[in-house]
């Protein structure tokens, strides 16, 4: 059977870590592709993660290159590319620059692999991703943000700690944006079976969904020279896995709406069945008057990101 192809673009952080998840799971042979000021990098990485494989025991192929052409072809391509946050700077800050280099990657991609699947993942997300639709005009169920599994884990890692349980008895849900406007939805986390507001007091809870919003802000100022990268390409390598092994989960990804949760033709996070055609469901939530009112201010924040952009651009 014909081994899945993978090219991860942009061989920062971000893409070197995707790159290392995917092929130790095996999840097919990748391509990691980077334009840097030393020509040789993305090919040191990928040598580099080859190398481990006799250790860790896995058979996929890496390729490092600066060339296009080695990406022909794709079955999924993850964009990482763009430049990362920097202490004080918010995802908005980013918008200008990542619209440029993203509109570039989205129109190589669809020269060249016209018939992939698109995982988003450079910030600021929700605008990144809609950019990348506009440019490749690939049907929508082929491009996908990855923000809500990543918001997700963070959730559910904080929930862990805060009652001193295993993270994998956390089940949770986060909607709307990336970022500072994502939405808890309370009636669809539970711990073991247990509604989490059976555990946790109201104001705890805030306490920690504001932490989990802030998540990526946190680790920037930890670091002061970087951003996220290891929960974020294991978000990542999840979506790949979850797409070349038609694993059809039920996952909160950035995904087209129209109709649903009367977006009105944007990327939201929503929950979707994620298999091998991309998006292949979006399942509509009944969700409480305060959850609905908190995802209709994140949608409306979304808009205003993708009309700053749009203005940008020059985009109509």
């Amino acid at each position: 059977m014909r081994r899945a192809k993978i090219s991860v673009i942009g061989a920062g952080n971000v893409g070197a870590t995707t790159a290392h998840w995917c092929a130790a799971a095996e999840l097919g042979d990748i391509v990691l592709l980077d334009i840097p000021a030393t020509e040789g990098m993305p090919a040191g990485k990928a040598l580099d993660l080859f190398q481990a494989s006799p250790i860790v025991g896995f058979d996929s192929r890496l390729t490092g290159t600066t060339d296009w052409a080695d990406t022909a072809g794709s079955d999924v391509v993850v964009v990482t590319a763009g430049i990362a946050r920097k202490p004080g700077m918010s995802r908005d800050d980013l918008l200008s620059t990542n619209a440029r280099i993203v509109g570039d990657v989205a129109e190589r991609i669809r020269q060249s692999s016209p018939e992939a699947i698109v995982i988003v993942v450079s910030n600021p997300l929700d605008a990144m991703v809609q950019r990348t639709f506009q440019v490749t005009g690939f049907p929508p169920q082929r491009v996908i943000g990855q923000a809500g599994i990543l918001d997700t884990a963070r959730y559910r890692a904080f929930l862990a700690l805060e009652l001193g349980v295993s993270v994998e008895d956390i089940s949770a849900m986060l909607l709307g944006g990336h970022g500072d406007t994502m939405v808890p939805v309370p009636s669809c986390t539970s711990v073991g079976g247990i509604p989490v507001t059976q555990l946790i007091s109201t104001a705890r809870l805030d306490a920690i969904v504001d932490r989990a919003r802030n998540g990526g802000a946190e680790i920037v100022g930890l670091l002061k020279t970087g951003s996220a990268y290891y929960a974020p390409a294991a978000a990542t390598a999840q979506m790949v896995e979850a797409v070349v092994r038609d694993k059809k989960r039920l996952v909160p990804c950035a995904a087209y709406c129209r109709d649903e949760y009367g977006v009105g033709g944007y990327f939201v996070g929503v929950p979707v069945v994620l298999g091998a055609a991309g998006v292949e469901r979006i399942i509509e939530l009944q969700l409480l008057p305060a959850e609905r009112a908190a995802l209709d201010k994140s949608i409306a924040a979304v808009k205003d990101l993708v009309a700053a952009m749009n203005r940008l651009t020059g985009t109509t």
